[in-house]
C-alpha cells in the first residue's frame, strides 16, 4: 500500500503561480511512476503530467506544457507540480497519484494504483 496525501492548493489569480506536493508513505516511493490529474466541475478527470521512477523521464499534457512543471525527491518520498501562468481553465482538484510498472508512462488514470485525496486549485480572472 501506498499513501499520497496533496497539499499546495488554494486560489490564485490568474498569471500567477502554485506548487503542489504530494507526500507518500509506505512502499518504497521510488518503485513508482507519479502522475498528476485534475477534474474541473462538470468535467471528467485529465491527465496532466507524469514523472519515471528515477525522474529520468516526464510527459505532459498538451495544455500545460511549458507552464507547468512536475519533479520528485525520492530522498523525501514527495512529488511535485509547480504551475506558473496559471489560467481559470487550470481551475480544479488536483490529485496525484502512483504507478507500479516495469516499463513506460501512463497517462491513463485507471492505470494508476493509488490515489491522492486531492487539493482544489482556484484560479481567477
Amino acid at each position: 500500500q501506498v499513501q499520497l496525501v496533496e497539499s499546495g492548493g488554494g486560489l490564485v489569480q490568474a498569471g500567477g503561480s502554485l506548487r503542489l506536493s504530494c507526500a507518500a508513505s509506505g512502499r518504497t516511493f521510488s518503485w513508482y511512476h507519479m502522475g498528476w490529474f485534475r477534474r474541473a466541475p462538470g468535467k471528467e478527470r485529465e491527465f496532466v503530467a507524469v514523472i519515471s521512477w528515477t525522474g529520468g523521464s516526464t510527459y505532459y499534457a498538451d495544455s500545460v506544457v511549458g507552464r507547468f512543471t512536475i519533479s520528485r525527491d525520492n530522498d523525501n518520498n514527495t512529488a511535485y507540480l509547480q504551475m506558473n501562468s496559471l489560467k481559470p481553465e487550470d481551475t480544479a482538484l488536483y490529485y496525484c497519484a502512483a504507478d507500479r510498472r516495469d516499463y513506460g508512462l501512463t497517462t491513463v488514470a485507471y492505470e494508476y494504483d493509488y490515489w491522492g485525496q486531492g487539493t482544489q486549485v482556484t484560479v481567477s480572472s
